[in-house]
């Protein structure tokens, strides 16, 4: 079994709705920080470009395959030598999609992932993908989900069955006080379930969430749930955020001997037994 090495940033954001100028000019910010701070991949939330409740002027701000989001995107990587992971809204052919673009550290498009699992009134305002992705970096291979997507255990697990060797979430959870005071959907639930997905799968797993406050419709409001982490492939926390804006940088340097050994504890993805589940 190989080793994993890697120094991994995510970006806990807040974003001007409706404009990708300042989103992107943060974007930049994070990203020469997180490269000071010596990460090689860096990671932003879901629709970090435009904020998430954009409603009917999704037309005007999705970008276009190579539009200038995604060029503004791939010069932020190549200025800074990471591999930089975004969400963000994309058009094509007329159809719209709740995406994650993946840059290589020269600044060249590796992959463009659209999130498959849409939650609520998504499902009236754009079309979900209906493919799972892995890309391969200089990182290793990377299983990409946005927000929902980790929700479902099955969904992760295709990824690591597909080769992944790390499992990275952009997204926007979100929650009102009923949520929130009612429900407990609050950072420790968020922090959970990304601890429990690296862990069930043995791979590490880094999320960035959004942090702020939009309004949804008039009289609609939801606070964004800032969790964002980054987890080792036991669920322990390598690094995480619990509020406000800013980095957390994970470095995980795990041997490839100290990964045989805790596979051979936590011999969970060999021990299922699918035959019982159908």
């Amino acid at each position: 079994m190989a080793g994993i090495k890697a120094t991994i940033a995510v970006a806990q954001m807040d974003c001007a709705v409706g404009e990708t100028e300042p989103n992107l000019n943060k974007i930049a910010h994070f990203a020469a920080l997180a490269r000071h701070l010596g990460a090689e991949l860096v990671i932003a939330p879901e629709c970090a470009a435009t904020g998430y409740f954009v409603g009917d002027r999704i037309a005007e701000l999705a970008d276009a395959p190579d539009g200038p989001v995604t060029r503004r995107l791939s010069a932020i990587a190549r200025d800074n030598a990471i591999t930089l992971i975004c969400g963000l809204y994309t058009q094509e052919n007329g159809i719209f999609r709740n995406s994650q673009k993946v840059f290589a550290p020269d600044g060249s498009l590796l992959a463009t992932y659209h999130k498959a699992h849409l939650f609520a009134s998504e499902r009236t305002q754009y079309t979900a993908g209906d493919a799972p992705v892995v890309v391969d970096t200089p990182l290793g291979r990377l299983g990409l989900t946005i927000c929902y997507d980790l929700i479902f255990p099955h969904y992760a697990r295709k990824l690591v069955e597909m080769g992944a060797e790390i499992i990275v979430n952009s997204t926007n959870w979100i929650n009102d006080p009923y949520q929130r005071d009612t429900w407990g959907w609050n950072p420790e639930r968020v922090q959970g379930l990304a601890s429990t997905r690296a862990l069930e799968n043995v791979v590490p797993l880094a999320m960035a969430c959004r942090t702020g406050h939009e309004q949804a419709a008039p009289g609609l409001a939801f606070d964004s749930v800032a969790a964002s982490c980054v987890v080792s492939p036991s669920g322990k926390f390598i690094a995480r955020m619990d509020a406000g804006e800013g980095l957390a940088v994970g470095r995980i340097d795990i041997p490839a001997a100290e990964m045989e050994r805790w596979t051979s504890v936590a011999t969970y993805r060999i021990d299922r037994r699918p035959d019982l589940y159908r």
